[in-house]
C-alpha cells in the first residue's frame, strides 16, 4: 500500500518545495517594498476614518510583525501563477492528454479570477464595510484602529473573496475529468445560496449590505458555473451515453 502512493507523496513534495521556495522569494522581494503595500492596504480605512482618528500600533513589536504580514500576502499574490502551476502538474498524472493541454489556460484564468474576486473586495466591500464599522459608534469614541488586527482583518477579506471567485474555475476542472454536471449543480442550488450566505456572515462585516456584497456575485458566479457544467459535462450527454 506504502509503495503504490510513494510515488505521490514525493511529487506532492515536489510541487510544495517549489510554492514554498517561490513564496520566500516573493516574501523578501515584496518586503523591501512593504511601506507602499502597507499605505496601499491602508488607503480604504484612511478614506473613511475621522479627523480625530488614526492608525496605531498597540503593542512595540506589532509594526514589525504587520511588515511580515503584509510581505507574506504580497508575495502569495505574485506567487500565484507558480501556486497554480504546480498544483496542477501535481494532477496532471491523473488526467487525460487533452486535459493536459488546458494547464495554461487554468492557471491564467485561476490567477484571474482571484485577482478580480480580491479586487472587487478591495473597490467595492472594503469601502461600504470599513465605513460602517468606523462610523458606528464614533460619536461616543475614539476610533484608533489596530494596524495589525487590521492587515489581519484586510487580507482576510481579500482572500477570501479570491478564493470565492474560484468556484467557476473549481467546476471548469472538475466537469473536465467528469466529478461534476450541471444537473448535480442545479439540484445543489438551494444548498448552496444558504452556505453562500452563511459563508458571507463570517466572512464580512456584520452589516447586511457588505454580506449580499458577497453574496450576490457568489450566487451568480455559481450561475456560470452551472453553465460552464452545461458546455463541458452535461448531464444530458451521460443519459445518451448509458442508453
Amino acid at each position: 500500500m506504502f509503495e503504490e502512493i510513494k510515488p505521490h507523496i514525493a511529487e506532492l513534495r515536489k510541487r510544495l518545495m517549489i510554492i514554498v521556495g517561490t513564496l520566500i522569494v516573493m516574501f523578501f522581494v515584496c518586503f523591501n517594498f512593504y511601506e507602499p503595500i502597507l499605505e496601499w492596504m491602508m488607503s480604504p480605512i484612511k478614506a473613511v476614518l475621522p479627523a480625530n482618528s488614526q492608525m496605531v500600533a498597540v503593542e512595540i513589536q506589532e509594526t514589525f510583525f504587520t511588515a511580515l504580514k503584509v510581505s507574506f500576502f504580497g508575495g502569495f499574490i505574485l506567487s500565484l501563477p507558480i501556486i497554480f502551476w504546480q498544483f496542477w502538474k501535481f494532477m496532471a498524472p491523473g488526467l487525460y492528454e487533452h486535459e493536459k493541454k488546458l494547464v495554461f489556460p487554468f492557471v491564467f484564468f485561476a490567477t484571474l479570477m482571484f485577482l478580480a474576486g480580491s479586487s472587487f473586495a478591495y473597490y467595492v466591500v472594503v469601502p461600504f464595510g470599513f465605513e460602517f464599522l468606523v462610523s458606528f459608534g464614533s460619536a461616543v469614541v475614539t476610533v484608533l484602529p489596530s494596524i495589525g488586527k487590521y492587515v489581519g482583518f484586510f487580507t482576510k477579506l481579500l482572500f477570501g473573496f479570491g478564493v470565492s471567485f474560484e468556484l467557476p474555475v473549481i467546476t471548469f476542472f472538475l466537469a473536465n475529468i467528469g466529478l461534476v454536471d450541471d444537473r448535480q449543480l442545479k439540484d445543489f442550488f438551494k444548498y448552496a445560496v444558504v452556505l453562500i450566505f452563511i459563508f458571507s456572515a463570517l466572512l464580512t462585516p456584520p452589516d447586511v449590505l457588505t454580506q449580499f456584497l458577497m453574496a450576490g456575485p457568489l450566487i451568480i458566479l455559481y450561475g456560470v458555473s452551472i453553465y460552464i457544467a452545461k458546455i463541458f459535462n452535461p448531464a444530458d450527454k451521460e443519459l445518451d451515453d448509458d442508453e
